[in-house]
């Protein structure tokens, strides 16, 4: 059953768009697929192009709750999923002393010694939920087991209780930068899609959403200067977040134009290694990318 009630692809589009989030066609045709089919969906592409942005906004866009799992090396099934609050059993322990085994085990293992980690919170919850599994390929491969096993019946069995099944399906979101390959049992059970950078149009879009204070002129010079360094063979590319940061920077700083001696000044908003701010004051020409 699906939990985020978007009618159409126009609808996906429309109230992405109201949260702060604007989605190009493949987005919202495959969020809307997500949502019809009841399939989770993998994200995959570039650090900061919204693939995170992109769960938030679903959630917003459909009133339901983010449960965020934040995936690193060594993340375990006790951080995922669930455990027990190991210092509140053993002061029960001590406090019951003079009672059997059999009867401490039947209190310590109950629902108020449980801590539910993210995914076991978002399969419990009864109302709409978004779980985003962010970053799904900084876990170790283990976690992907995990995850086949939950996402599979969105089911958790927990010896001392029992199995818990989800009443309401919640929409999931996994997020891959591709540093790791994923598994392809993990792709087979998801759909698909990748997010690059947008493109000129679309980015101009999204800066006028967000800096709206910014002369339009200006708004389409940042876009320029963006999508030149991204052709460039730099170590990092600009990210959208980096060029909304950057046009807010243009607008606190009070400048009119985008010349030489302001790109200098600010090029640490959009580029974090000083081997790329050097490719970009030695190889970029401001006045061709400039002109239209």
């Amino acid at each position: 059953m699906a939990t985020t009630p978007f009618t159409s692809v126009a609808d996906v589009r429309t109230r992405l768009a109201d949260v702060g989030y604007l989605a190009s066609d493949a987005v919202a045709t495959t969020v809307y697929l997500a949502s019809e089919l009841g399939k989770p969906l993998l994200v995959e592409g570039p650090a900061g192009v919204g693939k995170t942005d992109l769960s938030r906004a679903v959630a917003e866009a459909s009133g339901a709750e983010l449960v965020r799992l934040q995936c690193y090396e060594g993340v375990d099934e006790a951080r995922a999923l669930y455990e027990w609050n190991h210092a509140k059993q053993l002061l029960r322990i001590t406090a019951g002393r003079e009672e059997t085994w059999d009867e401490a085990r039947s209190d310590i293992f109950s629902e108020e010694f449980l801590l539910p980690r993210p995914l076991l919170t978002a399969i419990r919850r009864d109302g709409p939920t978004v779980l985003l599994v962010d970053e799904t390929d900084k876990a170790d491969v283990e976690i992907e087991g995990l995850l086949l096993e939950v996402l599979g019946d969105f089911q958790v069995t927990v010896p001392e209780l029992g199995t818990i099944r989800a009443t309401t399906r919640p929409f999931v979101v996994l997020t891959s930068n591709a540093t790791r390959e994923l598994s392809e049992a993990l792709r087979r059970r998801c759909l698909y899609l990748h997010v690059d950078f947008p493109d000129p149009e679309l980015e101009q879009r999204i800066v006028g959403l967000k800096v709206p204070e910014l002369d339009a002129s200006l708004a389409d010079s940042v876009v320029r200067v963006v999508n030149a360094l991204r052709a460039m063979p730099l170590r990092k590319a600009p990210s959208v977040s980096e060029t909304i940061d950057w046009a807010r920077t243009l607008l606190a700083l009070g400048a009119d134009v985008l010349d030489d001696e302001v790109m200098r000044d600010s090029l640490g908003v959009i580029l974090k290694h000083a081997d790329d701010a050097a490719k970009a004051r030695q190889g970029l020409d401001l006045d061709s990318v400039l002109t239209p």
